[in-house]
């Protein structure tokens, strides 16, 4: 409990738990069941509330409002969490809202993600770890976010769709689909543009993985046969392909959305 740095005009409620190093500013406000990890940094007019634990080394920044009560007129004050991972830098205006009874109770973030100012990540979510949210982004409950994924500025996810790791989201795009992995979505309503090869490129894919993830996605997305025929197919000729699997196994568990696809393509 030592080494903490509380500023004078900050609130932080009997039965909060602060590890080390933790850092409150001016003005923020801390609830009593709120769980900040080691170096976690509030700069200032932050509000942390309800069941909500912040992992180590996060950065949050004036005006983020974290684990108040969800906006879903449903939630009848059943106890319910939000739990974010270490290493996030958490921007200006951010909002992030904990579970409820028809959701699991619970909203997770995972580790090393950015959600820039004036973001929002709604109740009852599955965010990954390493995703950034650029400003504006808008994220309905009840979505799952996979690892890596980048979402443009001023986009919206609808509510229970599915978006696979390493998508990319483009901005000011409406995203009311699920999105494979490794995918691109543009426009509203957002479409299928193809896979998200500068990502790839970025986090060190060679060649040789891209060349067979264009290839699968060709297959995939071609005219001939059914979509449930084409899936088969690609995942017999590339079974030792772990990303193409990936592809696979996303379109096969299916959600509450269709599949986002491209422009003149049916997603079912």
């Amino acid at each position: 409990m030592a080494d903490k740095n509380i500023h004078p005009s900050a609130v932080v409620e009997d039965g909060a738990q602060l590890g080390e190093g933790v850092m409150v500013g001016p003005f923020c406000h801390v609830g009593s069941d709120v769980v900040l990890g080691d170096n976690v940094q509030l700069l200032s007019h932050v509000v942390v509330a309800g069941r909500t634990t912040i992992g180590a080394r996060c950065k949050v920044f004036p005006f983020a409002s974290l684990g108040h009560q969800p906006q879903d007129l449903k939630y009848k004050g059943e106890p319910s969490t939000l739990v974010i991972g270490t290493d996030c830098q958490i921007r200006e205006g951010v909002t992030m809202n904990p579970g409820t009874e028809g959701g699991g109770a619970t909203t997770t973030v995972g580790n090393g993600c950015a959600f820039l100012a004036n973001s929002h990540v709604g109740h009852d979510c599955r965010v990954g770890s390493h995703v950034v949210f650029s400003n504006n982004v808008m994220l309905a409950g009840h979505c799952e976010i996979g690892d890596y994924v980048i979402v443009g500025g001023g986009a919206a996810i609808i509510q229970f769709a599915r978006v696979g790791p390493h998508a990319f989201v483009g901005g000011m795009s409406g995203l009311e689909n699920d999105l494979i992995p490794y995918g691109m979505a543009l426009g509203n309503r957002a479409y299928l543009s193809g896979l998200n090869i500068i990502g790839l490129q970025r986090r060190g894919f060679t060649r040789e993985e891209i060349h067979d993830l264009r290839r699968a996605y060709r297959l995939l997305f071609a005219a001939e046969g059914t979509l449930a025929e084409r899936v088969e197919d690609v995942g017999d000729e590339f079974s030792e392909h772990q990303s193409v699997q990936e592809i696979v196994a996303f379109i096969k568990a299916g959600g509450k959305r269709s599949l986002c696809t491209p422009r003149g393509q049916s997603g079912t």
